[in-house]
């Protein structure tokens, strides 16, 4: 079975974009969109950059910087938290262990 594509109709900068997207999916691309153009209209009105393809390139690139960010902290808890399972897992060892030594 195939999913099925439909055509969704965006706005960015001024401009109708037609897109296709997955049955079910469009309020997410209708979302995206939204975000792309509000981070391009405020590249836009800081007046230093002209040109659509090069405020979409700046758009895009502020929000590639975003988003490996947030990829880079969520890998610094996952670290954080896998060091702390270990430690309790040493910890629960070693009272079991102990525990162990005991019961002898």
């Amino acid at each position: 079975m195939t999913e099925e594509s439909i055509p969704v109709s965006v706005h960015i900068l001024d401009k109708e974009y037609r897109v296709a997207c997955k049955q079910g999916e469009e309020d997410g691309l209708i979302a995206s969109a939204r975000f792309v153009d509000q981070k391009m209209r405020e590249i836009r009105s800081s007046g230093k950059v002209l040109g659509t393809d090069r405020i979409a390139v700046m758009a895009a690139l502020n929000m590639a910087h975003e988003l490996l960010e947030k990829k880079s902290q969520k890998d610094q808890v996952t670290e954080g938290i896998s060091n702390r399972l270990r430690s309790m897992q040493q910890k629960i060892d070693a009272a079991l262990s102990k525990e162990n030594q005991l019961d002898l």
